[in-house]
Parts: structure tokens; sequence; C-alpha cells
């Protein structure tokens, strides 16, 4: 399955991922006025935005490095998850504030599974014939 198409489209989904939540982090641990205030709006403290952004940038980092990537992207799922709740308890738009960490997550994981075979082995898309009659 591994194509040059396939490694491509695997990089660019996790660039994708890495790029923005990079962006994300970086802005909160700048204290961006843009962030200050949307962070008020979510209902958090000005205090905490440091605290996300590092909750943020640790997991991005460790999803970056090819060693580490399966527990950065388990993190990062629990980081996505808690953005989900935020935007859903402050009733934001359905299709792109609350399911934003979704579409996400789903390129974090996609790019992951189409470049790491032992991934790909653990979750596959169909099972093999030989796996349905045992």
């Amino acid at each position: 399955m591994k194509t040059k198409t396939t490694i491509w489209v695997a990089r660019i989904m996790s660039i994708l991922v890495i790029i923005f939540m990079l962006f994300d982090s970086v802005s909160k641990l700048l204290k961006a006025k843009q962030v200050i205030s949307g962070t008020l709006q979510l209902g958090f403290l000005e205090h905490h935005i440091v605290i996300i952004g590092i909750l943020g940038l640790i997991p991005t980092l460790l999803y970056a490095f090819p060693s580490t990537s399966i527990l950065g992207a388990i993190l990062l799922t629990g980081y996505l998850g808690g953005a989900i709740v935020t935007n859903l308890r402050v009733d934001a738009p359905l299709f792109t504030n609350i399911l934003f960490p979704v579409y996400l997550a789903l390129f974090m994981w996609g790019g992951l599974w189409l470049r790491d075979e032992k991934l790909r082995n653990l979750f596959p898309l169909k099972r093999k014939q030989k796996d349905i009659e045992e």
C-alpha cells in the first residue's frame, strides 16, 4: 500500500495538523489579543491561556516525531476532545466550531494510519478472509 502518492498524502495530512496545532499553541503562549478575547469568550480565565498552549504544544511535538507519533496522536485526541466539549458548552456552531476538532483528528489519525503499517494492521479497513474464518 505504500506508494509515493500515499506517502505524500499522509505527510501532507500530518503536516497540516502539525502546522495548525503549532500556530494555535504558540499564539496561546504569546497571548495574542485575539486569542485572549476568544479564550475568555469560551469561559476560561486569562491565566489559563498559557497552560492550554503548553497542553497543546507538547502532544503536537510528540506527534511530529515518528518515534513518538502514536503517543502524540493519543494525547492530541484527548486535547481535541476537550475542545469539542468547550465549544459545545458555549453553544458554538456545529459544523465549524464544534466539529472542527473532529476534522483535525481525522486528518491526524488518517495521516498516521497511511504512513504506519503497524497501525494499519491494528485497524484494517477491511478484515482479511482468513481472519473472518477463524
